[in-house]
């Protein structure tokens, strides 16, 4: 069985994602932040991350920087609810260039998380 760690300050985002991943044969792990997001990964590495990019305390970009540095192999996948850019980049890009492998731009539909999850486990 799979596991993914969801990293996102939104709990309902994080149940949701649990719930949906759960359902469809995942084992899911929660962080709340970035911080969070590391501690839980160091501890115990998961197959895939879930990041979100917008969090308090420790953003989803400096937290995929350090995975990336800390375990080269980690499979991300970045999402935000957010628009803003850095320079002419939106938030997305900048992850990709940083590492993550796919991305997903809030809201978006389950199916499209199952898929982008699957996706990102079969590379």
């Amino acid at each position: 069985m799979p596991s993914v760690l969801v990293v996102d300050d939104q709990d309902q985002v994080r149940q949701l994602i649990r719930e949906t991943l759960e359902l469809a044969g995942y084992q899911v792990e929660e962080a709340r932040d970035g911080k969070e997001g590391l501690d839980r990964y160091r501890a115990r590495a998961t197959d895939l991350v879930i990041m979100d990019i917008l969090m308090p305390d420790q953003d989803g970009l400096e937290t995929i920087m350090t995975l990336r540095r800390e375990f080269p192999d980690t499979r991300i996948i970045a999402m935000t609810g957010g628009t803003d850019t850095i320079g002419i980049l939106n938030f997305l890009d900048v992850a990709k260039m940083l590492g993550a492998g796919r991305t997903l731009q809030k809201p978006f539909e389950l199916k499209v998380l199952l898929d982008t999850v699957a996706a990102e486990l079969t590379i």
